[in-house]
């Protein structure tokens, strides 16, 4: 019989997870997660509205969307309402009572956004010359949609959109390279809330559609107990291997990653689990937390599902979704395999060894009696390669969820359970419909003062038309942006300043805006604000900056990827050609088998500090397209490969010498 999860967990580190408070550790490292819980009629109130958005979504999923401002605005709607009712305005405010201001708040989020609907057509009429009540109904829903920002993520974003409202104003005193006629404030008003070029632009469209129905996807399939199913899967088939449970975290985030979303939330889900395992089988504190931090967060970048980012990808290089999700499958699998590489040489590095079998889940009881969980996911892989648009993939996964679920008795989705999932829906969606509502003010913007031009030519002469250093300076732009940014509102702006000067210097746009992409999730594992790494070691009890630089090295592959692709677009599926394409993927998994070598500092036994440098040269030839460097590569691992066997034989035969003199002394 499989044992549960609880009866795997070696001895200590199940009362380690009780001693831990996952969900403050949640609230504390993710700002979306910092809502009120009230108990009384309020909270049944809140949980009505996020049920009815959910519903609304559902209803234009099946039956065809409304005209796009009403798509939106409706949207927002419930957007502003919800995040004034369950995010409080200050971190002293209370955590169970909705006070009356929040009410009001809450009142006029749904008036400026009502008004476009019940007002839209008269607005029509009088395209381009808005009268006193638009000029008004705008600027207050400038200003609640930069409050509502504020709440639910950080004062980081709105600022941004201020500033570049600024400068729409007073463009004229800007520095040359940047500066335009300015706009008076009306033009702005008009240009960033009475039309579909700010807030109510392509980044709040994908969040209407496609990013809702993906997010409500995830909250319903997890309430039929996918997450134990996905961990209990990951530990029937690595479990057993060297440094199993750190394996078990590689596999299982990262498969939870596809439809969660959220680096931060990942991490304490399966966290929970997986780092008291780590822990137990004798991997220091920080490496564990390391080790889900940057699983977790490669789940942004896994297909089938991805992160919200992916959608806003597809929508603004005009290409279906399936062609983004298909680009990021190998660069994906390299980033997981690298991961997989480095905790396998930090095993045998440290005698690691796996958990016993007769521990483990059977894989063949898991498969037969929990294995119709996965269909879901596999339904929404079939959906999107028969051409179904993304949003109906999603509203057909929703439904085949619900319908798998009574498979059997323990999976069901009872009435309440769907509640719930519904529920967590609303409630997970309003961050990242909050950052593209935001986000819509500097696209909107660059499309008012031609900002992303001139950015991108800025960007270029910079570098002095040198691709690396542009590839550089877009990396440093992208991490430094991630760290005050959700990732989706950082793509949205490097996709819209940075990634034109990558494609000007010849990066197709698929490459360059998987690069942007990449960086942005990077930062949630780069100090000094790794949101994701901090959480792990919340978790795990370690130290946050050790943790935090320990995943920014497990991830280096991570973050080489981007540059792999950027010279060698073919991994992205661009001018694809299956023989190419074969050697391309063959030496760039090469290159991260040495790569793991040169962090990790082991294969076979330790590397010295020349072979570890040589290693990180050989994995950059390997990188670098062409036949030469891949030779070069190919060489440094031979020679490698020699050096470290003629170690372990040396050593072998010394320990076998050592222990026949020992047996030899005993008689």
């Amino acid at each position: 019989m499989a044992h549960t999860m609880e009866d795997r967990i070696k001895p200590g580190a199940e009362s380690a997870i009780t001693e831990i408070d996952v969900e403050e550790i949640k609230r504390q490292y993710d700002s979306e997660s910092r809502f009120r819980s009230p108990q009384d009629w309020t909270g049944i109130l809140v949980n009505i509205v996020a049920v009815a958005m959910s519903l609304f979504h559902l209803y234009t999923a099946a039956f065809g969307l409304l005209l796009e401002m009403w798509q939106r605005s409706i949207h927002l709607f419930f957007v502003l309402v919800l995040v004034f009712l369950l995010y409080p305005m200050t971190s002293k405010s209370s955590k169970n009572h909705i006070p009356w201001y929040d009410y009001i708040l809450a009142a006029m989020g749904a008036i400026v956004t009502l008004y476009m609907v019940f007002q839209f057509y008269a607005m029509l009429t009088r395209a381009g010359m808005p009268n006193m009540s638009d000029l008004v109904v705008g600027c207050m829903g400038i200003l609640i949609v930069l409050e509502a920002t504020r709440r639910v993520s950080n004062p980081v974003l709105p600022a941004i959109a201020i500033f570049f409202l600024l400068y729409c104003y007073f463009g004229r005193h800007a520095p040359s390279l940047f500066q335009h006629r300015g706009y008076s404030f009306y033009r702005i008003i008009n240009h960033m809330y009475l039309g579909t070029e700010g807030i109510f632009g392509t980044p709040l469209a994908v969040s209407a559609t496609f990013v809702f129905m993906f997010v409500l996807f995830g909250t319903i399939v997890e309430q039929t107990g996918l997450g134990k199913y996905i961990i209990d899967l990951s530990m029937a088939l690595a479990g057993w291997s060297a440094g199993g449970p750190a394996k078990v975290a590689v596999v299982s985030s990262g498969i939870m990653g596809t439809i969660s979303g959220s680096s931060v939330a990942n991490v304490c889900t399966t966290g929970m689990f997986t780092i008291p395992l780590m822990k137990s089988v004798g991997y220091q504190p920080y490496f564990a937390g390391a080790v889900e931090a940057v699983a977790s967060t490669g789940g942004q970048i896994m297909p089938p599902v991805m992160g919200a980012a992916a959608f806003i990808m597809a929508q603004t290089m005009g290409v279906p979704y399936l062609d983004v999700a298909l680009a990021a499958v190998v660069p994906a699998l390299l980033y997981y395999i690298a991961v997989i590489v480095q905790v396998h040489f930090e095993a045998t590095r440290l005698g690691l060894t796996g958990l016993p079998r007769d521990r483990l889940p059977s894989l063949m009881k898991l498969i037969f009696q929990r294995g119709h969980l996965l269909l879901p996911l596999a339904g929404i892989i079939y959906f999107l390669v028969a051409g179904y648009t993304p949003i109906k993939a999603a509203f057909y996964g929703i439904l085949l969820t619900i319908v798998t679920s009574y498979v059997r008795r323990d999976t069901w989705l009872t009435p309440r359970k769907l509640w719930d999932g519904l529920v967590n829906g609303a409630r997970s969606s309003l961050g990242v419909a909050c950052a593209c509502a935001t986000v819509g003010i500097i696209i909107g913007t660059a499309t008012l003062t031609g900002l992303g031009l001139k950015l991108a030519h800025a960007i270029v002469t910079l570098a002095g038309g040198s691709l690396l250093l542009t590839l550089a300076f877009t990396m440093v732009a992208s991490i430094f942006l991630g760290m005050g940014l959700p990732t989706t509102a950082n793509f949205i702006v490097t996709s819209t300043m940075a990634a034109p000067a990558l494609i000007e210097l010849g990066i197709p746009p698929m490459a360059s805006y998987m690069f942007v992409l990449y960086f942005g999730i990077a930062a949630d594992l780069t100090p000094p604000v790794a949101l994701a790494a901090y959480a792990g070691a919340g978790i795990a009890k370690a130290d946050p900056v050790r943790t935090g630089v320990t995943a920014s090295k497990l991830a280096l592959a991570g973050f080489l990827v981007p540059y792999i692709y950027a010279y060698n677009p073919i991994l992205v599926l661009v001018n694809f050609e299956p023989s190419v394409f074969a050697q391309a993927v063959v030496t760039a998994l090469i290159g991260v088998f040495l790569l793991g070598m040169a962090t990790i500092g082991y294969f076979k036994t330790f590397l010295i500090w020349p072979l570890r440098i040589l290693a990180l040269a050989g994995a950059l030839g390997l990188m670098i397209p062409g036949w030469k460097s891949d030779l070069a590569g190919l060489a440094v691992l031979a020679l490698i490969w020699f050096v470290q066997s003629m170690k372990q034989s040396r050593r072998s035969a010394k320990e076998s010498a050592k222990e026949k003199i020992d047996q030899e002394k005993r008689h």
